[in-house]
This record gives C-alpha cells, structure tokens and sequence, in this order.
C-alpha cells in the first residue's frame, strides 16, 4: 500500500504483490483459518488498491483476486496437510520411545555392588533406537551385562537386538557359566534368523561382549567379535581387556561351536569398566583418524559420575569428527562400588542356597 502510494504513474500497480500475503500465512502459522483470513483483509486491500489506482475493470485486478483466493485456499490445505504430517511423526516418535523403554530399559543408578551408566545415540535422524544393544540384570550369580553391535540398520537390525536381548535376559538368570550364556545367545540367534524373512537375513551377525560382576569382585568376561572393553584405575590410562583369543560374532559358527573363552580380572573399589559400541571408536575426523578413545578416556573420566563420563566422552566424539556420528553409538559403563551392608559371607550364602522351595521354610524371609 505504501509502494503504491507513493507510486505517481497511472501505469504501475502493486497489487499483484499482495498474493504473497496469504503464501506467507501458510508458513507462519499452524491455524487452518489463518490463510483464510488473510486472504480476506488481501482481498479487501486489493479493492482498495484497484480503486485508488482506476483498475477495477482492468484484467490485472480480477486475476489478482483470484490469485489471492486461489493461494489461500491452498494454504490452508497445506497447513491442514502439515498439521496432519505434524501428528503423524509426534505419533511415531512416541511409539518409538516406547519401543525404547521396552527394548532397551532405562537402567537404576545402581545395580548390588555396581554403579551404572549408559549412553546410546543412534545413526538414523529422530531415531530412538537402531542395531546396537545393552542390558545390565542382577542375577544369583552376580551383576550381568552385555552389550552388542548388530550388523546393518533399519528395522531388521532392531528386530535381531530385540531377539538378543530377550534371551540374555533369561539366560543370565539360568546359565551359571557366562560361555554358556553366550552359546545360548548363539542358538537364539540362530533360531531367529532362520525364522525371519527380512532383506539381509542370510548375512546377518552380532558382535557382543557379556560381563559378570561377582559379588566377591571378580569380574569375567566374554568376548564374541566385539571391541574389549576399557578398564580405569585410578588416573591411570585405559587398559584394554582382551581375551585370550577372539570368535567371530555370533551368527558365523554354528551354535554348538560358539565357545568363547572366560576372562577374569579383580575389580578393585572404585575401578570402571567401560563397554562401547564400534560407532565410538570408529568415528573419524575429517583427515580419516579414528577416534582415540583410550587415551582419551581418563581425562573425560576425571573427577565425574558414571553419567557425566558417558557424556564427556560423546561430547568428545563429537568433537573429534565435526559432525553427528555416522553410526550406532552406545556406551555402558559400570563402577565398582560394593556396599559394605550387600556383601559378606552372610549374603553369599544365601546366594548360594537360593530360593526355599514351595512349602519349606515359609516364614524364612
């Protein structure tokens, strides 16, 4: 209105222009009316305009009313499309934290003797979760953990995490050898591929590392194709524990075959066991070098809480590529800190005798 106010030629009018008044609305505003009732103050400017300018019977004001009706009605579909979009992804990403929180469980702050901690961003845009895995249980034979890397991504690869999970989480229970829970594992897996029809299923494999933290402190450990995990001492540097010799991830060998060996170390008060995912330490700066995550780990360890370090170090990845992470990254990590009133030989033995049976000792508590 001020242009062509200002404008003394008898030849130039601006009202074409205000077909952008009604786009505009489209953009800015989630109102399905909003466009509408741009479109009629545009409307009524235009009239004014065109009387002001002598062009009510001129072509050039009929075509633009019937451009500003036009773009109106078209902004407010779009934005009744977009809302409709809008919801649909708000759905989704709920059904996907569900998914999350059933799949892989937000974990207590402690666990018996152990303090715990994970950390998992995955390699999809808005995805809450993707191929990697983890799971911490208290069992009768101490603290289990595992932690995995399924080959590949979308939804075949969560399918095959779910199934992972699930069965170490019945395994840890009933196995009282970690390289037994390991081949169960094997055989669930097995088991699964051989019943899904999803693209890929016929290469599909899973690295993975499985912990147990024993009441007493020893910690074993069992390694199928996946990073060894990083154990902090004090101040000093990561110290890598690898066992005595790799097997492929489970799904190459044959069920039967999986038999990894047992590794145990001595946990002393206050050591951290850091368990990851390839995603962390195959993140790469733009000159291609791989992330140093052992000598970078006690710095981010310093003087911080279990959480704070997972943080510290993701925020270090981050770094260190310049970018999002191009894979799954997910990091567990555990602290020794055994409660002096939860151990002791008292509780070690009734660890060792277990639950009474039906109808024997009903007021033993």
């Amino acid at each position: 209105m001020a242009l062509d106010g200002v404008s003394h030629s008898s030849t130039v009018t601006f009202e074409p222009a205000l077909t952008v008044g009604p786009a505009l609305a489209a953009v800015v505003s989630d109102r399905t009316w909003y466009p509408i009732l741009v479109g009629v103050v545009t409307s009524a400017v235009a009239f004014g305009l065109a009387a002001y300018d002598h062009t009510l019977t001129q072509s050039v004001h009929a075509a633009s009313i019937f451009a500003i009706i036009l773009i109106a009605l078209i902004g407010a579909a779009s934005v009744l499309l977009r809302n409709r979009q809008e919801q649909e992804l708000a759905d989704a990403r709920l059904v996907s934290e569900v998914a999350q929180r059933i799949l892989l469980r937000p974990l207590p702050d402690r666990i018996g003797p152990v303090r715990a901690a994970v950390h998992y961003a995955a390699a999809a845009a808005h995805a809450s979760i993707g191929g990697d895995l983890y799971e911490v249980v208290q069992t009768r034979y101490g603290v289990r953990a595992v932690i995995g890397d399924v080959r590949g991504k979308g939804l075949g690869a969560v399918e095959t995490a779910a199934a992972v999970l699930g069965a170490f989480r019945e395994a840890a229970h009933q196995e009282p050898a970690l390289d037994r829970v390991a081949a169960w594992l094997a055989h669930s897996l097995d088991r699964t591929l051989r019943e899904s029809d999803h693209e890929g299923m016929g290469e599909e494999f899973v690295t993975l590392i499985l912990v147990c933290v024993r009441p007493d402190g020893t910690v074993e450990s069992v390694n199928c194709g996946h990073p060894a995990p990083m154990l902090l001492r004090g101040g000093a540097q990561a110290r890598l524990l690898e066992p005595e010799y790799y097997v492929p991830p489970l799904g190459v060998l044959e069920p039967a075959e999986v038999c990894p060996p047992v590794l145990s170390v001595l946990f002393e008060d206050g050591d951290r066991l850091l368990l990851y995912t390839d995603g962390v330490v195959e993140a790469r700066d733009d000159g291609g070098v791989f992330y140093p995550l052992a000598d970078r780990l006690a710095l981010c360890a310093a003087g911080a809480e279990p959480a704070e370090v997972l943080e510290r170090v993701h925020d270090d990845v981050r770094r260190h590529a310049g970018r999002q992470v191009g894979d799954d990254a997910a990091m567990l990590l555990l602290q020794y800190e055994p409660n002096p009133l939860l151990t002791g030989p008292a509780v070690l033995s009734l660890q060792k005798v277990g639950r009474p049976r039906r109808g024997a000792g009903e007021g033993v508590r």
